[in-house]
């Protein structure tokens, strides 16, 4: 590598600075005189804590920024979760890496209790995200769902202080910090859906650096990248944003690719849920049919009433 120092575009959360600080050492690992240094950059979604992010408006919340110091050169790479990772990148970069795929499950962590059928009626759970909402209220219409926002620390400091009964987080996080112990229960991807690209990590280069992408090219895992292919392709068709109840899962098994994916309104009530099956290069094809059943089958009509209803 010719250039002096890499520069590695990261938030600043715990959890981001744990997942740069593995691509650095990655980087590192491989090639043993790369000198790489972290830039914490703050991006809108890191800014605006007491709005819930389907309120905040917009795609890209918690990239935008990192991107613009890719393509104004401060940053010589950005690393992302790719489920906060838009369907549309800006013209001249691209995801130029995405390695080996962290469990891609949604967890749910409870102050009292073993699991979410033993949650008793009135429990307040905490998230986010309107997908988790939609599928918990799907399961127990009977819980209140309250918006949680902050990082993955701050969240489970909230569970702790007894402002939530329970709490639904993304296991790769928890797994990346370490903190396996806390979870009380794993939900099954197959039932209760994942974001878009959930557990993957995305490494967003400039389009003509070639020489950053041959110098990430051990980190990248094949497997994953197909996967979230698929599950990307789905989500740019239905024209859905990170804060649309939509969800979706791949997995690579032998030369296929066999994706769900999900469309539920807002309460829970509807539930649209697909899953195809095709060769592995054919994953963005895959995604984008997986996407127009959907649609067909009455996601199209959730969809136009979510975005007419002004409450995203």
């Amino acid at each position: 590598m010719t250039r002096r120092i890499l520069r590695i575009g990261t938030r600043g959360s715990l959890l981001a600075l744990t997942q740069s600080e593995w691509v650095k050492a990655e980087i590192q690992r491989h090639c043993p005189d790369c000198r790489v240094e972290l830039r914490v950059i703050k991006t809108t979604g890191d800014k605006i804590l007491d709005v819930p992010l389907a309120k905040v408006g917009g795609k890209g919340l918690f990239v935008k920024e990192l991107e613009d110091a890719l393509l104004e050169g401060s940053a010589d790479i950005a690393v992302h979760s790719m489920k906060d990772v838009p369907a549309i990148l800006p013209q001249g970069l691209e995801i130029g890496t995405i390695p080996k795929r962290e469990d891609p499950r949604d967890v749910l962590i409870i102050r009292e209790g073993t699991s979410l059928s033993g949650l008793p009626p009135g429990a307040k759970v905490g998230t986010s995200s309107l997908r988790r909402a939609a599928q918990i209220m799907n399961l127990r219409p009977d819980l209140e769902i309250h918006n949680l926002r902050g990082n993955l620390d701050t969240r489970l400091r909230k569970l702790q202080e007894g402002r939530y009964d329970a709490v639904i987080l993304a296991a790769a996080g928890i797994h990346r910090m370490g903190w396996h112990e806390r979870i009380t229960v794993y939900l099954d991807p197959t039932e209760f859906l994942p974001a878009i690209g959930q557990g993957a990590l995305g490494i967003e280069i400039r389009s003509d650096d070639d020489e950053i992408r041959q110098l990430l090219a051990p980190l990248h895992d094949p497997d994953t990248a197909v996967a979230v292919q698929a599950e990307r392709s789905c989500l740019k068709e239905l024209e859905g944003g990170c804060q649309v109840p939509i969800a979706g899962y791949a997995q690579v098994l032998g030369e296929q690719v066999e994706l769900t994916g999900l469309v539920a309104s807002l309460d829970g009530k509807k539930i649209f849920r697909r899953t195809r099956s095709a060769a592995k290069e054919e994953a963005e094809s895959l995604g984008r049919a997986l996407a127009q059943e959907l649609l067909d089958a009455g996601a199209r009509e959730v969809l136009e009433e979510i975005y007419r209803s002004g409450r995203i």
